[in-house]
């Protein structure tokens, strides 16, 4: 299992960095007063506001134009809104944008922040497989862990718009029990509810990673996926190596909601998968080719890669959306074809 897991994305860098070569031509939308950003659920809460804020501040500064806000409570929402044209960028998963591109064309990429290297060939995160802690010896296999008892489990994704809370794992399911002869014709599809003669008992949707990490920890979900860099704010690492199987982590003190009534609990990640960066996208049938190359600008600044508002440095006890571990973390312009992997799961 350990191989099966750990190779569902292999090549997935190679090949994007080679993508991210292309180019791309945007579109040339009309001028206008009002700049909208579309957000996931998992940056749409409070602690992420000062982050929000201050990426709306420097869109205001680059192009002289407002910045409105759209948090949101469900992935369809934002992927829908600048889909549908009432929103002007969004922050979404690598699986939402090509939702919202195969919707309207004229939504593409414009950055991803980059990994430890200021590249874009590390820039990834880990989607996570995760077990409360006590129960991860029934998913032990010789000295690692196995997913092969997770059929049959009460189980929770995030949102079938999530690249790392249901595309990433739902094909690493597929793949492996697909070798199987009891579960030959398995489909991500046939992941998407539970009950009598499915593969899971019940299926949750924790509508955020946030979400779906509570499902896990007050006992609704014996399974749950979800990402590390969306609730890295709210827990700890209490043993083993992080981003590894076996890694145990724990609620920590003054941990923001929904976790503030969870300090202390502990979860086990027992499959970890390497998942692509998420990126801003940017609508160019709204915003003109002008405010676009602003934008970009601005985004790639050194000023920005420098602001611990939105780059926290390691060890900060602020909260931003992206962490600075290495100094290099920056972000940087990416094209529609690096994410073809994400689009080549489960095909």
């Amino acid at each position: 299992m350990k191989k099966t897991w750990s190779l569902i994305l292999t090549g997935i860098l190679a090949a994007a960095v080679a993508a991210g070569c292309s180019t791309t031509e945007a579109g040339s939308g009309k001028g206008k007063d009002t700049l909208t950003i579309a957000w996931l659920p998992n940056e749409s809460g409070e602690d992420m506001k000062t982050s929000r804020d201050e990426i709306g501040a420097m869109i205001e500064k680059a192009t002289g134009k407002k910045v409105e806000h759209k948090t949101t409570t469900d992935y369809i929402i934002a992927v829908e809104s600048i889909a549908n044209d009432n929103a002007d960028l969004a922050f979404l998963g690598a699986e939402g944008y090509i939702q919202a591109h195969d919707k309207n064309q004229k939504v593409l990429p414009l950055v991803v922040p980059s990994g430890k290297s200021g590249t874009l060939e590390d820039a990834v995160y880990y989607s996570w497989l995760n077990v409360k802690k006590g129960n991860e010896d029934q998913y032990k296999s010789g000295d690692g862990f196995s997913i092969d008892n997770i059929a049959g489990k009460k189980f929770s994704f995030v949102s079938n718009s999530s690249t790392s809370g249901f595309k990433v794992p739902s094909a690493g399911i597929v793949s492996h029990f697909g070798k199987q002869d009891a579960f030959k014709a398995l489909k991500a599809d046939d992941l998407l509810e539970g009950g009598s003669g499915k593969f899971f008992s019940e299926v949750l949707y924790g509508g955020s990673h946030q979400g779906s990490a509570v499902n896990l920890l007050t006992g609704k979900a014996d399974v749950a996926a979800f990402c590390d860099t969306c609730v890295n704010n709210y827990v700890e690492l209490a043993d083993g190596e992080k981003n590894k199987p076996g890694a145990v982590y724990r609620v920590k003190q003054g941990a923001a909601e929904p976790f503030n009534t969870l300090v202390g609990q502990e979860f086990v990640s027992i499959a970890v998968t390497p998942v692509l960066n998420a990126p801003f996208v940017i609508n160019t049938g709204t915003v003109s080719e002008e405010d676009k190359n602003k934008i970009l600008a601005a985004f790639t600044a050194a000023d920005t890669a420098n602001n611990p508002k939105i780059f926290a440095p390691k060890d900060s006890k602020e909260t931003a959306i992206y962490e600075k571990s290495s100094g290099n973390e920056k972000f940087v312009q990416v094209e529609d074809a690096w994410f073809n992997p994400v689009r080549e799961l489960g095909k």
